[in-house]
């Protein structure tokens, strides 16, 4: 039901990103992401000693060239863009009336935290926060682990406000719409090449096995997507990338799709991100950079990445209409 003359919030939830393209800044990002148990199912014990002994000893100093490469005017693009859409969304909202919803932004890890938040929320009087988790697909390691971070916060308070939590939109008809429309945007101005590549960020292969709706969630977003686009079925294909460690993740893998049309001989490829809200190190340096690398040193030409929805007008679309669907 609307929640007319109610003190209401919206909240875009995104990942996190680290401080500073620095060494310590970058080590306390991912200490807070991989010491998560719902990003990594791992005996906490040995998790906590690979982690603490193995990878934030040497992984953060290998990330400060690719972090710094991506950092402008002081900040890094995930958390720029997530201020623009946060600008953008308000804007939206103040032409209903004088009661629109407070529109803030918050991170699962790095600053500025949930808590903070909702900390800062509650104590203005809001009485409903709608949470908005900028994932598309839903995940226990990405959603999941965001709506733990609320409930952490709220089994602190004893007045609780309303809270609604947006699960997932993957299949949300002006999500799709606003992919679609980013597509043939970029055709427009760049031509339509041979075959269009979604490429995921991947999860163990266990997740799904145990019940993560993870991979039927991105295989109807790409249906849903190849259906809006009018593609056949051998001019696009959906790919996982940013696997880590040994055990098996989702597959087909990207960098070793980019291998393999390359090696075909492809003469143009574009490639589409669906899952990222917002561009960042693993859309701009892992897909546009290096994967760009795999295809083109395969034999492959014509490599065109199509940005994510970042600010757009479409995708501020689509958070509107789930703020109308939710808050009335």
């Amino acid at each position: 039901m609307p929640l007319k003359n109610r003190k209401s919030a919206v909240v875009l939830l995104n990942l996190g990103t680290p401080d500073a393209p620095e060494s310590g800044a970058i080590r306390r990002y991912l200490k807070a992401f991989l010491g998560d148990p719902r990003v990594v199912e791992a005996p906490r014990i040995v998790w906590w000693l690979v982690l603490n002994l193995v990878i934030l000893v040497f992984r953060p100093r290998k990330l400060v060239e690719p972090y710094s490469k991506l950092w402008k005017d002081g900040d890094s693009p995930l958390r720029a863009l997530t201020i623009q859409q946060t600008e953008a969304l308000k804007a939206r909202l103040q032409g209903y009336s004088s009661e629109y919803p407070e529109v803030c932004y918050a991170m699962t890890y790095g600053h500025p935290g949930v808590e903070t938040v909702l900390s800062r929320l509650m104590e203005n009087g809001t009485e409903h926060v709608l949470i908005l988790p900028l994932y598309p697909q839903y995940s226990g390691s990405t959603s999941g682990a965001a709506f733990d971070v609320v409930a952490k916060k709220l089994m602190k308070t004893r007045h609780l406000p309303g809270i609604t939590f947006i699960k997932d939109y993957h299949d949300h008809p002006a999500y799709i719409e606003a992919l679609a429309d980013s597509v043939r945007n970029h055709w427009q101005t760049q031509g339509q090449q041979n075959h269009l590549l979604m490429s995921y960020h991947g999860i163990p292969k266990a997740y799904v096995e145990k019940g993560d709706p993870y991979l039927e969630h991105c295989q109807t977003t790409s249906r849903l997507l190849a259906e809006a686009l009018n593609l056949s079925d051998t001019q696009w294909s959906m790919s996982f990338q940013s696997r880590v460690g040994r055990a098996e993740w989702l597959q087909p893998y990207t960098d070793e799709t980019m291998k393999k049309l390359g090696k075909e001989n492809l003469s143009g490829l574009d490639v589409i991100c669906p899952g990222f809200s917002a561009d960042c190190l693993e859309t701009l340096e892992e897909i546009d950079e290096e994967n760009r690398e795999y295809f083109t040193e395969a034999g492959g030409q014509n490599f065109h990445y199509i940005p994510a929805l970042n600010a757009n007008a479409k995708h501020i679309d689509m958070m509107e209409q789930l703020v109308q669907d939710y808050l009335g």
